[in-house]
């Protein structure tokens, strides 16, 4: 799987876009209906952007701001690294554990044609294992 293209492993469907000036409680509502983990900020067919359910709790709750008022412009990743589907998931695998991230947005001719993410490697009971561990490490 990890010498597999991104193209053959990323996720077309799931992408979630959304403009800049979305509440994070909207942003919220739609990942958990969609079941994923990032929002993709877009302006003008452009990612400027990326929120993820980790933003939510380090950059909105824990901060006490109001999730109800709060546009993920002011608490999204700003110009986040991208792949490009020809590249391999193992390639993106190293580029996430290394900067400490769990989803990319692929890129290709300077659009964004879907993500990839930790997610697409692992079964999702696996998947629930590793996020535990993970809360367990902040908890500590």
């Amino acid at each position: 799987m990890f010498g597999q293209r991104i193209r053959s492993v990323m996720e077309h469907k799931k992408v979630l876009i959304a403009p800049p000036d979305t509440t994070v409680s909207t942003a919220a509502r739609l990942m958990a209906t969609k079941n994923v983990g990032a929002v993709m900020v877009v302006e003008q067919e452009r990612l400027i952007g990326i929120f993820t359910e980790r933003d939510a709790v380090y950059r909105v709750v824990a901060r006490g701001l109001d999730a109800q008022t709060t546009p993920l412009s002011e608490v999204m990743t700003t110009s986040p690294r991208t792949v490009d589907p020809d590249k391999t998931y193992g390639f993106a695998l190293l580029m996430m554990y290394e900067n400490g991230f769990r989803h990319v947005p692929v890129i290709e001719n300077g659009k964004l044609i879907g993500i990839v993410s930790t997610r697409n490697a692992l079964d999702p009971e696996l998947e629930e294992f590793v996020s535990e561990a993970e809360r367990r490490k902040h908890i500590a």
